[in-house]
C-alpha cells in the first residue's frame, strides 16, 4: 500500500515549543491515502499538540509539513478542513438536544428558496443523513432523532460520517474508543475500517493497543514529544508496542536497577 502512493501528509522534524516547554522535540510522521496511522502514547506524549500541528489549530516551532506535496502553511483550522484535513475530538461538537440530520449539517446547511427567501432543506437534509450512516451501518429510527439519544459509539459515527461526506482526505480521530463499551468498540473499528477501504486516509490516536492492533497499518509511539519509531502491522507485538508506549529501554533499564522488581 505505501509502496503504490505518494504521502498525503509529510512531516519533518516537527518541533512546537510553548514557552519554555517543548511538547513536541522534533517528529517526523508520513501518512498515505487508505490507511489507517495509529498514534499511540500514553498521557504527556505529545499526541494532542501533533494532531493540532498537523491540522492547523497549532503552527510548528521548527520544520516542515507539506500536504499533497506542496508546503503546507494553515492559517488557522478552517484552511485544513477546506483542504480535507478533519478532526473529530472526544467532543464531538454536537449539540445533544438537536436531531441527528441538523447536526450532520451544522454549518453546511443546505438551503431552499421560497418566495425570495431561504429555508433549512429539510428533506434533502434528512435523505443524505440517513443514507450516508447506513453506509457506516447505523441504521436510525429518523433523522429527526436526538442526537443525544444514540450512543456514544453512534454519535462517532455520526462525526465520522459527516466528515467523509465533506470532502476529508486526511480523518484524524482523538481517542475515539476512550470512553466507549465493547460493543460500541466493534462499532467504531468497523466505521474506521470502511472508511479506510474509501482511500481516505486515518490518523488515529489512542493509548489502546488492542484497538490499534484491530484496524491499523502502521503505528508509530510518542514519548515526551518524541517518536520512538513507526512499524508495520504483522512487524511489532502488542507486548512490544505496550512496552515502547511505557518508555521502552527506559523502563527496561529501570527494572535492571532495582532487581526485576518493577
Amino acid at each position: 500500500m505505501t509502496s503504490t502512493h505518494a504521502p498525503i501528509i509529510e512531516m519533518r522534524d516537527i518541533e512546537k515549543h510553548f514557552g519554555s516547554v517543548i511538547a513536541l522535540a522534533g517528529v517526523s510522521l508520513d501518512i498515505y491515502p487508505g490507511e489507517c496511522h495509529c498514534l499511540l502514547g500514553d498521557n504527556g506524549a505529545g499526541k494532542s499538540t501533533f494532531i493540532k500541528t498537523m491540522s492547523g489549530v497549532h503552527k510548528p516551532t521548527k520544520g516542515e509539513i507539506r500536504f499533497e506535496g506542496q508546503p503546507m502553511h494553515f492559517e488557522d483550522p478552517r484552511d485544513a478542513i477546506s483542504a480535507g484535513i478533519a478532526t473529530v475530538y472526544q467532543d464531538l461538537a454536537m449539540i445533544p438536544l438537536m436531531s441527528v440530520s441538523r447536526n450532520f449539517f451544522m454549518g453546511n446547511e443546505p438551503v431552499k428558496r421560497r418566495l425570495g427567501l431561504s429555508f433549512f432543506d429539510h428533506d434533502h437534509a434528512n435523505s443524505v443523513t440517513m443514507s450516508e450512516m447506513r453506509k457506516m451501518g447505523i441504521n436510525l429510527r429518523g433523522p429527526d432523532q436526538a442526537v443525544g439519544t444514540l450512543s456514544g459509539g453512534e454519535r462517532q459515527t455520526v462525526a465520522i460520517a459527516r466528515a467523509v461526506h465533506f470532502g476529508a482526505k486526511v480523518l484524524i480521530l482523538d481517542e475515539p474508543t476512550s470512553a466507549l463499551g465493547v460493543r460500541q468498540t466493534a462499532n467504531v473499528l468497523a466505521t474506521i475500517d470502511k472508511v479506510r477501504k474509501a482511500d481516505i486516509a486515518v490518523v488515529f490516536i489512542t493509548h489502546n493497543v488492542r484497538h490499534a492492533l484491530a484496524v491499523g497499518d502502521r503505528f508509530t509511539v510518542l514519548n515526551r514529544g518524541k517518536t520512538l519509531g513507526t512499524a508495520q502491522r504483522g512487524q511489532i507485538t502488542p507486548d512490544e508496542l505496550q512496552d515502547m508506549m511505557a518508555g521502552g529501554q527506559e523502563l527496561v533499564e529501570l527494572e535492571g536497577s532495582l532487581g526485576g522488581t518493577v
